[in-house]
């Protein structure tokens, strides 16, 4: 049985980009125009960006980003598990993913930007699991009725 493996994402792989267009889909499906953060492959090729896929074999199941704002502070994006692959703990295991790279990182903290529709209750149960606490907006954020901003204050693990 393969085993899941988050590696470096290739944003030419048609299974990734499938699930990216699966993303931007559910996000414009969801949201007003307007409150649509998610990025799409231009977005996720900037040099701030680093992009992550994990696979279980042949598959690609999910993926996540990671921006940075400034050295000590990063921005979670585009965290994804396909729809087929949901209830697996992709979600948990990309977050973890994501969290210690930025600690390799030096980062002091990891902010994020999430819908308040029911559709991401599942997301906001898992960052707020994960610590995070309800912020105001950071970087080019402004206040929006759809959008709820989350930070993470890190710690070095020992």
């Amino acid at each position: 049985m393969p085993e899941l493996v988050i590696a470096p994402g290739d944003l030419a792989d048609p299974r990734v980009l499938r699930l990216l267009e699966d993303h931007l889909a559910d996000m414009h499906a969801t949201s007003p125009a307007e409150s649509v953060h998610a990025l799409d492959v231009s977005g996720l090729s900037d040099s701030a960006v680093t992009f992550w896929a994990v696979s279980d074999g042949e598959d690609v199941l999910g993926c996540v980003a990671l921006k940075e704002l400034a050295p000590d502070h990063g921005e979670l994006k585009s965290m994804r598990a396909d729809a087929a692959a949901r209830g697996r703990g992709l979600g948990r295991r990309l977050l973890e993913h994501v969290l210690d790279e930025a600690r390799a990182r030096g980062y002091a903290r990891i902010s994020l930007e999430t819908g308040t529709e029911p559709f991401f209750a599942p997301a906001r149960s898992l960052y707020e699991k994960a610590g995070f606490v309800e912020c105001p907006p950071f970087g080019d954020y402004a206040l929006d009725p759809n959008s709820v901003f989350y930070t993470l204050e890190l710690a070095a693990r020992d």
